[in-house]
């Protein structure tokens, strides 16, 4: 920014002052002060001084502010796991609007949008992601997509660190660079887009979908963590996925392709065959099924025959789970302790399954932030640091109104067989 702006300098700690303010000035509710909205704004601001204390701690070389940063975020997870699971007996929900208008929602939104866009491009030093650039993304015990993590693992430190006397080397760790760039901006607009489209097609409040979209720009991680091409692209899936939630094809495509990029959307697999259970469930399933084949045969030509197999195992979470290589929280502990959390994660998974009996679509949004959020306590590389996985999932369950009516069956397209015809859908 400062190539545009001169003399422009934003460091994280007033960012993280001035997010802190716009939030409570714009979706603080002062005459309901006690509400459940004004308790979540205040977690997610939270949120805030866990991060800086990892910003400072990496820029300073002071291991136990990083490992305090990530104990601190824990915290402030087990919150919203806790509130999360709580939502679907949380039946009064009225509508509780910002204090600014749409229209003024919408410039906010948009500049907002512009400003983490061009940070995203100039990729300044003063944020997190920057200084988080060293640390290895892909090691033997990290899940998930290996061509999207070696791609997520470009900066500008690793084309600075190839020879610029290898042209043709440093030419391609250049394109590289730009296109994971523009990948990256390309998923923040889709994601943007799908929070706001949640809010008009499925809230019925085309101004609560803009005060979502909004928040989310608005709130310190996305100001530090914009960049991370494996934070960003999962998150626009996941959302599109509840954006065509009616069309069980669609959201089985999305959801696979989640999965399949960063394994851990496969633990939504119960929730939402359950969700589908009664009409849509073969079609959702028979998508996931496809889209995961697919992802694993386009391994084969990328990666060759001899990484074949590791890279499926990392794919689908087959990898060094007990390994030493660690970032972040597990760092500081022997591998041995994350078997109870990774344990307990599965049950609660399963158990999505069951519970609620009756899911709709406020259920599917709730649970799914809770599923993706649960998976930062046993993430082995910098886990807790992964919150576009859950964020906008949890900032539309905070504005959702009730959403009793959107079941499967009264909400998803239903498959239609005509006598000598191809299948057809009707609504």
């Amino acid at each position: 920014m400062r190539e545009i702006l001169f003399e422009f300098q934003l460091s994280p700690t007033t960012w993280a002052y001035v997010s802190a303010l716009m939030t409570i000035g714009i979706f603080f509710k002062f005459h309901r002060f006690w509400s459940v909205r004004n308790l979540d704004l205040v977690a997610l601001i939270a949120a805030s001084p866990g991060l800086l204390l990892i910003f400072h701690g990496l820029v300073k070389d002071m291991p136990g502010l990083v490992q305090g940063g990530y104990v601190w975020l824990f915290a402030v997870s087990g919150f919203f796991l806790i509130r999360l699971l709580l939502d679907p007996v949380m039946v009064r929900r009225p509508l509780l609007e910002p204090n600014l208008s749409a229209s003024g929602l919408t410039f906010t939104g948009g500049s907002l949008l512009v400003f983490l866009m061009a940070n995203v491009i100039m990729n300044p030093q003063e944020r997190l992601e920057y200084q988080l650039a060293e640390q290895p993304i892909v090691t033997d015990a990290t899940p998930g997509y290996l061509p999207l993590l070696r791609l997520a693992a470009v900066s500008e430190k690793t084309v600075d660190a190839v020879d610029r006397m290898h042209t043709e080397a440093y030419r391609r760790a250049l394109l590289t660079l730009t296109f994971s760039r523009a990948l990256i901006i390309l998923a923040h607009l889709a994601l943007v887009l799908g929070i706001v489209l949640v809010g008009y097609r499925h809230f019925g409040n085309i101004h609560t979908g803009v005060a979502a979209g909004t928040l989310y720009l608005l709130l310190f991680y996305s100001s530090q963590m914009t960049g991370r091409l494996d934070h960003g692209v999962p998150a626009a899936l996941l959302v599109w996925a509840v954006v065509m939630y009616r069309r069980p094809v669609a959201s089985g495509l999305l959801v696979g392709l989640s999965g399949a990029l960063i394994f851990y959307p496969l633990f939504l697999l119960p929730l939402w065959c359950a969700f589908y259970w009664h009409r849509g469930l073969v079609r959702f399933a028979v998508s996931v099924a496809a889209v995961l084949v697919l992802m694993g045969v386009l391994l084969l030509p990328v990666e060759g025959s001899v990484e074949f197999s590791l890279a499926l195992r990392h794919m689908f979470g087959l990898v060094g789970f007990v390994a030493r290589d660690a970032s972040g929280f597990w760092a500081q502990y022997a591998p041995v302790f994350r078997i109870p959390v990774a344990a307990a994660y599965v049950a609660l998974c399963a158990s999505l399954a069951i519970w609620p009996a009756q899911k709709n679509l406020g259920i599917l949004l709730s649970c799914s932030a809770a599923v993706l959020l649960g998976s930062q306590f046993w993430h082995v590389p910098q886990g807790g640091l992964y919150m576009a996985w859950y964020l906008p999932l949890l900032i539309l369950t905070v504005f959702r109104p009730n959403l009793e009516d959107r079941t499967a069956q009264s909400a998803v397209v239903a498959l239609r067989f005509r006598r000598g015809k191809w299948p057809t859908l009707d609504s």
